[in-house]
């Protein structure tokens, strides 16, 4: 993804310009910067007048640096954004700067304060790979890549309507302006793309009319006499938004609703009892990543998953019981794991650390005979909070989906014989229940079902943990559990799982096992859907048909990501996700398909 020294070794001028030590030149002129970017970037893409009225309009960057381009980007999008228009900005930077330096750099203009404090409030850590970021008051979001260019243009999949070619020069960087680069923009352009950059080096300028642009020599701004713009010569398709129904409200439905509704799009979602009534019913949940030593891109995609889940649950009001989730080891081989995990460079700093048994039993409240693994950036959340905020933007209908099936028009939806809807889209989300709308067809993932009973009672708890059972805490008591019975469709309440989950808890938690003594133990189970290989399926199924399940015990982890990337597909937006992780989630891959 990236070079292991990803500094971009900072320095300043006197005149208060950041340079680069690496590449030896400064970003930007304190004196002229902003008007050069509006300039050469802005009016060279011929904004704002391509975006009118467009529902969503894509800009991708090379060369993120200290924001300023996007900046510049999101106050001209704030101020002659089309009704209900909604930007889309991929940017990649292989040499990340930090948030304090980013604000130093943008505070020259005063201008861009509002763009500028929401895009370094929002600023990812400088871990590789691809990162979100939230503009809610711009209706825009980012899709930062922090790694090298060819790699991240590989990974993309978005459809760029216009560019910002803005690395260090192709002296000085010629990394940034490869023919491998260069062959993954119109490979990335929607039709009619513009691209504009400072530059008028020939093999840029032929690199680019070779690849099918119109390019064109203009006026340079400053002290450049010359600068490129270029195009290609095909028009932007009509923009239609799509009838869309979500069969599920847990949290794989109101991932899929939430995103939607960001992107425009209010869907229907039909559930057959009530939001949560299946796996997401429970007073709390863990949101914890799976963790991998061995497989570097299974690991990436839950640090990812992680991230975003955490700053999308962090905007959700009440959704946060508690942050920092301690993982103990289950065998003696886990420490080792677990300090291999911690040094992986996909993780912020501080997101995964190693604590000694007397931390681990500071932060649990009750000797411990081991540390652990403090996940920092794991949490336990309330469901019940989350479901109803992100479903707030839903039509909810009342019933049970007891068919599917394609039409001319798209898919229409029965109950019996009785027609619920016809839509140009469907979302499963149902997860045991996904299984049996896919039972017709040939090819569709194999779902596993798999029994849980988690229990609570009410009092104090201590911070969340986790062993193989866990204990977290609720917004007035703790949840404990869970059971995990494969092949098992039941959700009846058992004493006997009831005594399984008290076990488990007493065999790690001895003091807080005594005090459920006298306490009202409350339980309830439901069923996991899961996959032959523990990962989600999250995609397309057939033309219209998508499902987002198979999500374990991990759906309050992976959901909010993958949802995201469910409704791109939908509505033709960039997904979050890198082509290779959506590939390993797709729902037709080898390993989950029917035998």
């Amino acid at each position: 993804m990236t070079t292991q020294d990803a500094s971009p070794q900072l320095t300043w001028t006197e005149e208060g310009e950041p340079r680069s030590g690496r590449f030896g030149d400064v970003y930007f002129s304190r004196d002229d910067g902003l008007a050069e970017t509006r300039a050469v970037f802005l009016n060279g893409c011929g904004l704002p007048d391509a975006w009118a009225g467009r529902r969503r309009f894509t800009v991708a960057e090379l060369g993120f640096g200290t924001g300023l381009n996007i900046a510049a980007l999101l106050t001209l999008w704030q101020a002659h954004r089309p009704e209900g228009g909604r930007l889309h900005i991929f940017s990649i930077e292989g040499f990340p700067l930090t948030a304090d330096e980013a604000r130093r750099a943008l505070s020259n203009w005063p201008e861009l304060a509002e763009a500028a404090q929401a895009l370094t409030n929002a600023w990812p850590s400088g871990t590789p790979g691809f990162h979100r970021l939230d503009l809610p008051g711009f209706n825009a979001v980012l899709d930062l890549a922090v790694g090298d260019a060819e790699w991240a243009l590989r990974e993309w999949s978005g459809q760029a309507d216009a560019w910002f070619l803005d690395g260090f020069s192709p002296a000085l960087n010629p990394g940034m302006w490869s023919p491998e680069v260069m062959d993954q923009i119109p490979a990335r352009s929607a039709p009619g793309a513009r691209v504009a950059t400072f530059t008028v080096a020939g093999a840029v300028r032929r690199g680019l009319a070779e690849r099918g642009f119109t390019v064109e020599k203009m006026p340079g701004h400053g002290r450049k006499r010359e600068r490129l713009e270029a195009r290609l010569p095909t028009h932007p398709a009509p923009e239609a938004g799509p009838r869309v129904a979500v069969i599920g409200a847990g949290i794989a439905g109101a991932s899929v609703v939430r995103a939607l509704t960001a992107a425009g799009v209010t869907p229907l979602v039909f559930e057959a009892d009530k939001p949560g009534a299946g796996g997401s019913g429970f007073p709390s949940g863990l949101v914890t990543p799976r963790l991998d030593a061995g497989d570097a891109g299974i690991a990436a995609l839950y640090a990812q998953a992680l991230e975003r889940a955490r700053d999308l649950y962090r905007a959700t009001p009440g959704a946060i019981v508690a942050e920092g989730v301690l993982q103990l080891p289950q065998a003696e081989r886990d420490a080792a794991r677990y300090a291999k995990i911690a040094a992986q460079p996909i993780w912020p700093s501080g997101a995964m650390t190693m604590v000694s048994p007397d931390k681990a039993a500071a932060r649990i409240g009750e000797p411990a005979s081991t540390g652990g693994l403090l996940m920092g950036g794991a949490c336990a959340v309330n469901p019940a909070a989350i479901l109803s905020d992100w479903l707030s933007g839903a039509e909810i209908i009342k019933a049970v989906v007891t068919r599917i099936e394609p039409s001319d028009a798209g898919w229409r939806l029965f109950n019996g014989d009785a027609l619920l809807a016809q839509v140009d889209a469907v979302v499963l989300t149902a997860g045991w229940g996904s299984a049996s709308l896919l039972e017709d067809m040939d090819a569709a993932p194999h779902l596993s079902p798999v029994r849980g009973q988690a229990n609570w009672i009410s009092g104090p708890a201590p911070a969340p943990v986790a062993w193989g059972g866990y204990a977290a805490p609720t917004d007035d008591g703790l949840l404990f559990g869970a059971t995990h019975d494969r092949g098992d469709t039941s959700t009846d309440i058992r004493d006997d799982d009831t005594t399984r989950n008290l076990t488990t808890l007493e065999q790690r938690l001895p003091r807080l096992a005594a005090s459920t003594a006298t306490k009202t133990i409350q339980g309830r189970a439901a069923i996991r859907a899961t996959t032959a290989d523990r990962l989600p399926v999250a995609g397309c199924v057939a033309p219209g048909l998508f499902i987002l399940g198979g999500l374990g015990s991990r759906g309050l982890s992976a959901a909010p990501l993958l949802g995201e990337h469910i409704a791109a597909l939908i509505t033709g937006a960039p997904t979050p996700l890198p082509q290779s992780a959506a590939a390993r989630v797709g729902p037709l891959r080898p390993a989950v398909a029917r035998n």
